[in-house]
Parts: structure tokens; sequence; C-alpha cells
């Protein structure tokens, strides 16, 4: 099923009116691939109402000639990128151009000015008024929001593989082996059941180590009878997945199954209460109040899940101050926790899929 690239850089243009903006410049990798699906390492989009163009080098010549609708600018030594877009900018008369502000940096921004000015003094006649910057806080995230069913596919692809991995590497693991061990292990399965990479670094948490939500694997022993918090995901097709599961290797006390068995609850009481039309801070709330009923709250340190696509963390989020208003076609984690520095943590995470109707378990691994 192919991707519907021509509607997306559409809903883009259809924001322009609203954002006072007559044109708009996408730098942010992960936006760039979504509106193109263009992955190369440099790559700019500028869009216009009428125009839409790629600016990349010569390494890139021909994957971006192979685009479709998208005209390839390319820059050069004598000529980089935003010398290159300063001058696009002038010769189709923008008035207005909206930026990523959260990825654009301050010295490009001050560049791209710049060459503006110059350029504007340099014309002749002169142009008194050249284009203004306008930074923009999601030109393209809130489009990236609701996912099409071929972005929910390879999403799903991705949580199988990652699902797949964890099942095959928890045989194996015994108490000497340290979080660093297994985290390679993990690793080396996601890559063996068809992964293109880790969605990010893998984290295992042994002991009192679970009690820091992410916890860089080190040479601590796995060990018996305590928590260990695995959370991984496989990326796949530029698509990222995400799963969290506590296990322990022996026997688990009293302290474990009570907290394990509440962390649960938690999960499953927000997954129950996921629809379209309520907010991320009202799905959160029905976490926390399961958590407080136990006098756990106060060991619950961080939201309750954020959406996945292209980026491991994007909208909507989950948590006490989140607004968003569920949508169908979203996909996000549910992970509530709770951590105690003297003992560990417990940590439960899994995918929800939205639809109209309801939601759908993305992710399969036992808990």
């Amino acid at each position: 099923m192919p991707l519907p690239y021509a509607e997306r850089l559409a809903a883009v243009r259809s924001s322009f009116r609203s954002r006072a903006i007559t044109a708009a410049i996408v730098t942010r990798p992960a936006n760039v691939q979504y509106l193109t699906g263009f992955t190369g390492s440099s790559g700019v989009l500028m869009i216009t109402p009428d125009h839409a163009g790629i600016l990349t080098d010569a390494r890139y010549r021909l994957a971006a000639q192979q685009l479709t609708d998208w005209t390839l600018h390319e820059a050069s030594p004598t000529k980089p990128v935003l010398m290159l877009l300063a001058e696009l900018l002038l010769a189709q008369a923008v008035i207005a151009v909206g930026i990523e502000a959260q990825h654009l940096t301050v010295a490009q921004h001050a560049r791209l000015s710049a060459e503006l000015t110059r350029l504007a003094a340099e014309a002749n006649p002169p142009i008194t008024y050249p284009t203004l910057i306008r930074p923009q806080g999601d030109l393209v995230e809130q489009v990236r929001q609701c996912k099409h069913p071929a972005e929910v596919a390879i999403i799903q692809q991705a949580a199988a593989i990652t699902d797949a991995a964890l099942a095959a590497v928890l045989p194996t693991l015994h108490p000497e082996q340290t979080e660093r061990e297994a985290a390679w292990r993990l690793e080396v399965a996601l890559r063996e059941h068809g992964a293109d990479a880790p969605a990010f670094p893998i984290i295992v948490a042994a002991g009192r180590n679970a009690a820091i939500p992410h916890h860089q694997p080190g040479d601590t022993p796995l060990g018996t009878g305590q928590p260990i918090i695995i959370d991984m995901g496989a990326r796949w097709a530029g698509y990222h997945a995400d799963l969290t599961r506590t296990i322990v290797l022996g026997e688990p006390d009293d302290t474990f199954q009570q907290l394990y068995a509440t962390v649960l609850a938690a999960q499953q009481a927000a997954i129950a209460q996921v629809q379209v039309g309520v907010t991320g801070k009202q799905v959160d709330e029905v976490a926390r109040a399961v958590l407080a009923a136990a006098a756990l709250d106060d060991y619950f340190e961080h939201g309750l899940g954020h959406g996945v696509g292209l980026d491991i963390h994007e909208e909507p989020h989950l948590g006490r101050t989140a607004e968003c208003i569920l949508q169908a076609g979203m996909i996000f984690s549910i992970e509530p926790g709770v951590y105690l520095p003297e003992w560990g943590g417990i940590r439960i995470e899994d995918l929800v899929l939205l639809h109209e109707d309801g939601s759908v378990m993305l992710s399969h691994a036992p808990k």
C-alpha cells in the first residue's frame, strides 16, 4: 500500500493561512521523509502554494530525482543549501516563510537571514522588504499524529519483530549475565529477526538500577529474585516500536508480585479509558488513580505514554498536562511505572492503535 505523500503535502499547505505564512521550510529529517520518502542525510524542503522543491547535494541527486511531484534544487560547495534557499525564496517572491523552530539552529537561522538581506540589497532594483522568517512549532508534526493504514502495517511489523526478539532472548538469560551483555543479546536478536536497527538504545536495568527509568546498561549482574526492566524496540522501514517488560530470574518476592500487579492494573485501566475524544491527561489520570489507591502515585515519575512513528517519541503525549484529544489512527504507548530507590522498579509498556470504535494492542509479548 503506497504512502499518501500528495495528501500530506496538501495538509501542510492548508495550514499556511492560519500560520500567516506563504511558504514553509522543512529541515527535520523525519518530516522530510514523511512528506517525500527521502532518507538522505542532507535534504531541505521548500514548499509554496504551487511549488515543492527539495534542496540537496550531488550525493543524493538520483534519489531526489525519483521523487514524484518534487523539483530538485542541487546545492554545491560554492552555493550551499542556505544560500540556494535564500535565492529561491526571493525568486518566488515569498513574503513570509515558516521554519521549524524546534529543529533549525540559531546559527542556521542567522545565516539564512543574512543571505536574504544580502541578496535583497544586491537585487536590481533592490528588494525593500526581503522574505520574513516566522518560526513555527509544528509544521508537520500535527499531520503526522494520525497514521495511514500503510504506516500502521509498518509499525505492526516493527512491534512483531520486537516481540519475537524478546521471546528469543528471555530463555537464554541467567543471573551471572550483566545488563550490558543482555542488552547486546537483545540488539542482535532484533537484527536477526529483521530490524534495520534498534529503535533506541536498549535499556536493561537490574535490581536497584530498575528505579532509574532510563538507566544505561552496565556491569551489574541480572541476579536472582530482583526486578529487571527491559525496554526495547525495533526500527523497521523508518518506523519504530517500543516495548517494556519487567521480569525476575528465580522466584519473585512478595514486593515484586504486589507492585507488578498494581502497575499492570494501572495499565489495564488506562487502556480501557482510551477512546476517541478523551484527552491524554484523562487517560493519565486513570492510571495514576490506581497507583494512588496503593499509595504509589508519588513513585510514578514520568508521563503515561507517547506517540510512536518515524520518531520514537512524537505526538500525541499522555501525561499530567497533556490536553491533546485522542483521534482514530493514533498509535501510542501506555507505560505506567513505579520506581522505589531502595528496591528497584516496575514498568510495563505496550503500543496501542486507536480506532473509531476502540483500541487494538500492537504489542503481544507475554506480561
